[in-house]
């Protein structure tokens, strides 16, 4: 057992009782200091996303007068330095398919290195390789053509125009009693993730009869436009790009909401949208 000594119990007693913990002053305000404002509730954005709707080019670009030389001096000197082809092996010999060989390459020779090259003797010429000539003085080697018949016709809504160009969906709508062009845009749902949205805004938008491909989950641009509706300054939209390829079908817009559609360039798309909307978009179209 522990032994409390007596003299030590008498101090405790004796002491008066003292508070241990700090407490708040309490302050006092001045009556000329003003009452601090209530913080104003900030407004959540509107979220929007619009797709980006692309028809890659069909052809290869048209070559420049400096490409075109040099792609033919390199074939040039590809043909003179590569070894004969063995014609032996693959034809039997004074087989029609041989004579048809040789022509053909006599042809090509001609082509790269001009005459001289390619011709062939007087008396070097056989009655095969002259009724072989006569059969193919009809074929040519065509190339189909560069433009397409609704280039010519002018025609905005044929995927086949402007194959050399890429082309984007543009919708013709109604805002503020004006007609405009926009990407197929549309707000974004509660708790939709926003690729998700994408996906159902493109079939919403322009319909189901085309196959799409989305090109990846995160947006390529972003783009605040600016606030329409006057009684409520403070709200904001967000709208985020999304890139998308048709790969085949064609759009049908929503009858309710748009009233035209075209596949357009970005030089024709500029001539046709307000400058606002141009600088919010440009950097995320092709210039080929």
């Amino acid at each position: 057992m522990l032994s409390i000594r007596r003299g030590a119990c008498a101090s405790f007693v004796g002491r008066p009782a003292v508070r241990r913990f700090a407490t708040e002053a309490e302050t006092t305000r001045d009556v000329d200091e003003p009452a601090t404002r209530p913080l104003k509730k900030s407004m959540r954005a509107s979220l929007h996303t619009a797709i980006l709707l692309n028809r890659s080019p069909l052809l290869t670009r048209t070559p420049t007068p400096f490409e075109r030389a040099f792609y033919a001096y390199q074939a040039r000197i590809h043909r003179a330095l590569h070894n004969p082809f063995p014609y032996d092996f693959y034809f039997k010999q004074g087989s029609p398919l041989e004579t048809r060989f040789n022509i053909e390459e006599r042809r090509r020779e001609r082509k790269a290195f001009g005459a001289p090259f390619g011709m062939v003797k007087s008396e070097d010429r056989d009655e095969a390789t002259e009724l072989m000539e006569m059969s193919m003085r009809d074929e040519a080697d065509e190339s189909m053509p560069r433009i397409h018949e609704a280039d010519v016709k002018n025609d905005l809504k044929n995927l086949n125009r402007r194959g050399q160009r890429n082309l984007y969906a543009m919708l013709r709508t109604n805002e503020c009693g004006k007609d405009v062009w926009r990407l197929p845009t549309g707000p974004v749902g509660k708790g939709e993730l926003l690729h998700v949205s994408a996906i159902r805004r493109l079939e919403d938008e322009c319909g189901r009869n085309m196959d799409t491909w989305l090109v990846s989950r995160n947006p390529i641009g972003v783009y605040h436009p600016p606030k329409l509706d006057v009684t409520e300054p403070e709200a904001k939209d967000v709208v985020f790009f999304y890139k998308a390829h048709i790969l085949a079908g064609q759009i049908r817009p929503k009858q309710s909401r748009y009233q035209d559609f075209a596949w357009l360039t970005k030089g024709e798309i500029r001539r046709i949208i307000d400058d606002e909307y141009w600088n919010g978009i440009k950097d995320m179209l092709s210039d080929f």
